[in-house]
């Protein structure tokens, strides 16, 4: 007779959905009856996205149906997500990325930066590090610095002889995903969480960041430091050695139709200069991604036929990505963002003049709300009530703000950072191999770079 076991996973899965179930119908005396209900469902999407025990999408499905049957939000808010730009400049990534691929020109810039990054593994792993990081500075979106880097990446692991699910492939596609987000978290205009957070303490405060200020105090530890312990980790978590003869051998040649590859360099030419200068014309990056994904779908001029698309398209990718903004969304207007917040304050310590803790509290507390409310979310529950942290910690209002940073820029998993998800699936590696660094990367964060980051700190007078 076949024993039916369980994994620890799934032990703790039922655990949680079993703790989700009471929680929906004795609510504590905090909650509301409502805020229960949809804190349950929360817990159990995280868990189910955590886990890995079903697939995100099917995570994201339940959470809608669950919430719409219930009438705990109306369809408008659960489904807000489909107008983001954010979903949109996804699926113009995947056509973008997919059009670098198909026309060779992938290949063609992988040849191009073959002299620099052949040879070694620990050569490309911080070569393709240190590209991301650049790109950071002028492209504003991580989407779309992953949609052009993340093919070429790819193409560079054909060279070295990496097949798909080998290390080698795994370590440049995680260091990709991480170095086209990671950094941008310090500087201001290169994240979404940055900005909202820029916005909302001009709108509430009056409080206005410099782009240079804002670079200084985080880059040399968020960015450089930060990232040289994840090209670091990754080399040790997944060693590989370049095929050397792979190397020598492989030629790379234009596809026969080479116009195609000249088509499509010139629509990602244009692209990435209306991207850095969204500034100036005032129009979206996601919408300037659309327009390059509608020509680069348009019958004769288009490299990217309807057979490509689909296959290109990952829709549990983009039902995911709604799925992650639906649970900011009902965090934030049930009310649960700021008990969160609330909750976090009286549980960790906060005392004037106790500055080493207070800077480790106040960040800790930024990185425990991106669990529950993704990380895009940070700033909106915590910014309102910056100014009674202020009080309690001792800190001026600017140092405050700025410890959000320090707190959200450290994830734990994968779906706290939508970015992160697109990335990996543009490389077609699992999603968890990119979750066994994050882990790691955070553990390295707390022990490691918020001490060092909280003496930098001291150093300009910031705390």
């Amino acid at each position: 007779m076949q024993r039916i076991g369980f994994s620890g996973k799934q032990a703790m899965m039922a655990a949680v959905i079993a703790g989700a179930l009471v929680l929906a119908v004795w609510s504590p005396a905090v909650l509301t009856l409502a805020q229960a209900r949809i804190l349950a469902v929360v817990l159990v999407t995280l868990g189910f996205w955590a886990s890995g025990v079903v697939p995100s999408y099917f995570a994201s499905l339940v959470l809608f149906a669950v919430v719409l049957v219930l009438g705990l939000a109306p369809a408008d808010l659960v489904f807000a997500g489909f107008g983001s730009t954010a979903v949109w400049l996804i699926v113009s990534g995947f056509v973008i990325g997919a059009a670098i691929s198909a026309s060779g020109l992938g290949r063609v810039l992988a040849q191009a930066l073959a002299p620099v990054l052949d040879g070694s593994y620990a050569r490309m792993i911080f070569g393709l590090t240190l590209v991301a990081m650049v790109l950071g500075f002028v492209m504003p979106s991580s989407v779309g610095r992953a949609v052009v880097l993340v093919p070429i990446g790819m193409a560079l692991a054909d060279r070295a002889g990496f097949a798909p699910g080998s290390n080698g492939r795994i370590g440049i596609a995680v260091t990709l995903a991480i170095a086209c987000n990671m950094p941008s978290f310090a500087i201001l205009p290169a994240n979404i969480p940055n900005m909202v957070l820029s916005g909302a303490a001009e709108t509430i405060y009056g409080t206005h960041f410099g782009y240079m200020g804002y670079l200084l105090l985080h880059y040399p530890v968020l960015g450089l430091a930060k990232s040289a312990v994840t090209a670091a980790l990754v080399l040790r978590m997944f060693p590989a050695e370049v095929a050397a003869q792979k190397v020598a051998d492989t030629k790379v040649t234009a596809p026969a139709d080479r116009s195609a590859q000249l088509r499509v360099a010139a629509v990602l030419l244009l692209t990435l200069l209306l991207w850095m200068t969204d500034a100036l014309h005032g129009v979206n990056a996601a919408w300037v991604g659309l327009a390059a994904a509608v020509v680069l779908l348009s019958p004769g001029f288009g490299v990217v036929s309807p057979q490509a698309f689909k296959a290109a398209v990952d829709f549990g990718l983009l039902l995911f990505v709604v799925g992650a903004l639906a649970v900011g969304a009902l965090v934030n207007a049930s009310g649960l963002g700021a008990l969160i917040g609330q909750g976090l304050q009286a549980v960790l310590p906060l005392h004037p003049g106790a500055t080493a803790g207070n800077f480790a509290a106040l960040s800790l507390m930024s990185m425990l709300t991106g669990v529950l409310t993704t990380v895009p979310s940070v700033p909106s529950v915590l910014t309102p009530m910056a100014e009674g942290l202020s009080q309690a910690s001792g800190f001026d209002l600017p140092a405050v703000l700025m410890t959000q940073v320090v707190g959200f820029s450290t994830v734990l998993l994968p779906y706290q950072v939508a970015p992160l998800v697109v990335a990996m699936g543009l490389s077609g590696e699992k999603v968890g191999s990119l979750a066994r660094v994050l882990l790691r990367l955070a553990a390295v964060t707390l022990l490691l770079l918020l001490p060092l980051d909280y003496l930098w700190w001291r150093l300009l007078g910031w705390i």
